[in-house]
């Protein structure tokens, strides 16, 4: 049986991590690079879960770990989008490649 094994969760946290950071190093626009940041985030949450259901003594260490990383993502997900608002706003592009005033 699948659920009853570690590894399945392991092998989709680590495609979640993967993909997040291919999505960061290929992506041109801010909103991509924010959707793979996100990625990763529940990738890190999701080996946080696994290993408290297989492996923790106590059941509450990882729910609390993945809480903490749920509000970080909400927050940065709030923050990067003011952010790109705010650049969008000056430079009228989210494409990251075109703003080029900040290279001084």
């Amino acid at each position: 049986m699948l659920s009853n094994q570690l590894m399945p969760y392991l092998v989709v946290a680590a495609l979640l991590l993967i993909i997040g950071i291919y999505g960061i190093v290929q992506r041109r626009s801010f909103i991509g690079m924010l959707i793979s940041t996100e990625l990763i985030l529940n990738g890190a949450g999701l080996n946080f879960m696994a290993f408290n259901r297989f492996l923790a003594p106590d059941p509450a260490t990882g729910q609390i770990m993945t809480l903490f990383i749920m509000g970080i993502a909400a927050a940065e997900a709030a923050i990067g989008v003011s952010f790109i608002l705010a650049v969008y706003r000056h430079f009228r592009t989210i494409d990251p490649t075109k703003i080029d005033e900040l290279k001084k």
